[in-house]
């Protein structure tokens, strides 16, 4: 979900080495045969006339009267299972067999269905299956009618056309195009601030903030947030920024960053936001693509123990970029009082301006650019299979609706939450469930500086009993971390505060799920398993909490109006129990309109694969109940830490190096990031393999992308197995990085098939 971009949910196929030891189990959970109960009590079934999973919930249930499984098999269906007697997919009647309800712990591996409470379903704003597919069936049968309802409760200058949506996602038929409430005059960032003040909650915290260190702390009610979004928005205004100009955004986690994206916003200006961890060549590559009139940064900040000068990438960016004919005449920086001071920050007079030395001299009202639906908002740059970043376009109209409806829905939202999503704003959960999502809601949203595991890995469950957090939405690595970390950390603060737990950026194995779950969650909250990605805007696959129950590690069903379909690599589309390439039918209305400059790029990467539909590039695993399992993706992109990353990206950053001939590089499993990096490197002649060529390498990649880009295995490669044609078969490095050496297959088509030989000698050097 780019991860951020892309998320994707994890299945039997498991994507992460500390889920070998369910990997049986969870293959144990699909081929168990199912017991229907019914109401009247019935006597103990003999162990022998049943299958195993089946005596366990009977001896479960014997041993603990008090259990759901005896209440599920002696005494009959709970009311709230009653009113849930089928699933949403259709496919037939919910088993109840190894269920368990939320408050009770999910503790055994074969417990592989988790019940919403009664009292969690009562309140929900989606209670039942019945409830969601009447609602989807609406949502997919009349569209129009749908969506204009909800984008009906936002405010809009003038009414969108009387077609709603207009589209063509089928290359056969013509040039891709899509468009959601065109003709409707509205602006994202009123509706975010002004048209909850205007609903009474100008005095409700809009923002908390907490930095680096404890103790580091400050908010903003919906009133002050908006008085410093339109000083903003009037300074740039008074810089020359005007409709359709770009402002790039490097900034760390301050509450200045949801700011300036919503003073870009105020005046109809296109923010392109990059991650304050890219380096100078990559966020020069994003300013030399999208020209942008201001790049507004942070001189610092701390991450942790240490110390980034953002300010010193951002003058090497620049000065990049104006080498390749791209001149930025205005940096506004930020000065991060609490890590850099401004006398010990680089600065280039005339070009250099100081945030708080001009911005809060400009008055605290502005006036709204109103800006049609099909408008612009926002460049998001995500890593392709090719090399060079894509310039992910989302607009404004179908942007906005979808991800406040996502948000209400997916975190069952309500107005009393406090929600804390630790993601980057410079990703795509950070645009669309830190800053959009949330406010368009009226909600709390919780900004955090500083790392999770600083100055230990007990600083989550610090700060959510601090601010007492309702609703946390993170990473399966930062799950995977502190599950290492052990329980102690967790349990050692309170939590009572936490009512729903969400997951989002990569897949989440199956015991990852249940530690969350049993742990941080103490068997109370329902998780959100949301799959989308940078493309999409926001979620498509998505539980409903108090909807349906959860099976751990599957993103469940569809939300509205989204159509998956799973097809064979001819595009037929699979029907029932099946596996293949997850495709979308139709559009819906936060999908991006274009690449940047490259539209034909657009086409070809995600509606030329299978014509009629939108690929999403990702493999998925459908069962027998309907439930969805994201089974990762099946291009060149690696999904670390929910960062997607081209291949090719990083095989350029190694290939720059001068002891570099050639690379390849594959994704491998990972016990904390999902995806480990893994290099294939073939030195120049005359160069020996050392451990200093290696670290080298890691360096130069680091210093090109970005840490989180750097590979985490450097194999010597004498040779790469390539095609007659030239092409690297990275089917055959996968299966050598993950030591799956007797799962080669052929190998006669190679060129020189002996480099496999030497590839597997060289495994350990």
């Amino acid at each position: 979900m780019d991860s951020m971009s892309s998320a994707c949910f994890c299945t039997p196929l498991i994507t992460s080495t500390a889920a070998t030891a369910s990997q049986a189990s969870t293959r144990r959970l699909f081929s168990t045969s199912r017991f229907h109960l019914g109401r009247q009590r019935s006597p103990p079934p003999c162990r022998a006339s049943l299958p195993m999973t089946t005596f366990c919930a009977a001896a479960a249930a014997a041993a603990d009267p008090g259990s759901a499984a005896s209440r599920l098999l002696s005494v009959g269906l709970p009311r709230h299972v009653e009113s849930m007697p089928r699933l949403p997919s259709g496919n037939g009647r919910i088993s109840r067999l190894s269920a368990v309800v939320l408050g009770e712990a999910l503790a055994a591996e074969e417990n592989d269905l988790i019940f919403p409470s009664p009292e969690f379903s009562r309140d929900a704003l989606v209670s039942s299956p019945e409830q969601y597919r009447k609602m989807y069936k609406r949502s997919i049968e009349d569209p129009a009618g749908f969506w204009s309802e909800i984008a009906a409760q936002f405010y809009w200058k003038k009414r969108w056309s009387p077609d709603v949506y207009s589209e063509n996602i089928d290359v056969r038929k013509g040039p891709v195009k899509i468009e959601w409430f065109k003709g409707g005059i509205t602006n994202i960032c009123y509706n975010a601030l002004d048209r909850n003040i205007e609903a009474g909650n100008g005095d409700k915290v809009a923002l908390y903030w907490e930095g680096n260190e404890p103790g580091q702390d400050g908010q903003l009610t919906y009133a002050q947030l908006l008085d410093q979004v339109c000083q903003l928005a009037n300074y740039l205004k008074h810089v020359g920024v005007s409709k359709g100009d770009a402002v790039v955004i490097y900034l760390p986690m301050l509450m200045e960053l949801p700011i300036a994206m919503l003073a870009c916003a105020r005046i109809g200006a296109v923010h392109s936001v990059v991650f304050a961890g890219f380096s100078a060549e990559s966020l020069a590559q994003r300013i030399i693509d999208c020209k942008p009139k201001v790049v507004v940064c942070s001189n610092a900040v701390s991450r942790g123990a240490k110390v980034i000068n953002l300010k010193a990438i951002v003058d090497n960016a620049l000065a990049e970029s104006a080498n390749n004919g791209i001149a930025v005449d205005l940096c506004l920086v930020y000065e991060n009082q609490s890590t850099m001071k401004k006398e010990d920050t680089k600065w280039q007079d005339g070009r250099d301006i100081l945030w708080q030395e001009v911005v809060p001299q400009f008055p605290t009202k502005c006036p709204v650019e109103w800006v049609d639906a099909e408008d612009p908002l926002f460049l998001l740059y995500t890593s392709g299979s090719t090399g060079k970043p894509k310039g992910v376009l989302h607009t404004t109209g179908g942007y906005m609706v979808y991800t406040a409806t996502t948000f209400k829905y997916a975190f069952d939202y309500k107005p009393s939450d406090v929600y804390w999503c630790t993601a980057d704003c410079g990703w795509i959960t950070g645009h669309s469930y830190v800053t959009y999502g949330p406010l368009l809601n009226g909600a709390t949203v919780l900004v955090f500086e500083g790392a999770p595991s600083y100055p230990d890995p007990g600083r989550c469950w610090d700060i959510v009993d601090k601010y007492k957090v309702t609703l946390f939405y993170t990473a399966p690595t930062l799950v995977r971390a502190l599950m290492r970390e052990g329980d102690e950390y967790v349990t050692r603060y309170s939590r009572k505060s936490l009512r729903v737990l969400g997951s989002v950026g990569e897949p989440i194995n199956p015991s990852a799920w249940r530690w969350f779950y049993n742990v941080v969650g103490d068997s109370r909250c329902p998780i959100s398993d949301t799959w989308w990605q940078t493309e999409t805007g926001g979620f498509l696959i998505t539980p409903i909490p108090g909807a349906w129950p959860q099976k751990p590690g599957s993103a469940t069903f569809p939300f509205f109006g989204v159509q998956p379909v799973i097809v064979d690599e001819k595009g037929n589309e699979l029907e029932g129990e099946c596996s293949g390439y997850l495709c979308i039918k139709n559009s819906w209305p936060g999908i991006f309109r274009s690449l940047y400059g490259d539209h034909e790029r657009y086409e070809t990467t995600y509606f030329k694969p299978f014509a009629g539909y939108y690929f999403s590039g990702d493999g998925c695993r459908r069962d027998k109940d309907g439930y969805h399992w994201l089974t990762g993706r099946v291009d060149d992109v690696i999904n670390v830490s929910g960062h997607r990353i081209g291949t090719a990206e990083i095989e350029s950053a190694l290939v720059y190096h001068p002891h570099c001939a050639e690379a390849a590089v594959v994704g491998v499993d990972h016990p904390v990031k999902g995806q480990g990096i893994y290099a294939f490197v073939t030195l120049v002649d005359g160069v020996d393999y050392t451990d200093e060529v290696r670290k080298s390498l890691i360096l130069a990649v680091r210093t090109q992308i970005g840490a989180f880009a750097a590979p985490d295995k450097i194999h010597w490669a004498p040779g790469l197995p390539k095609t007659r044609s030239g092409k690297i078969m990275r089917r055959i490095l996968r299966k050598i990085a993950s030591k799956q050496l007797d799962e080669l297959g052929d190998i006669s088509t190679l060129a020189e098939p002996s480099v496999v030989n030497q590839l597997i000698e060289f495994t350990d050097r």
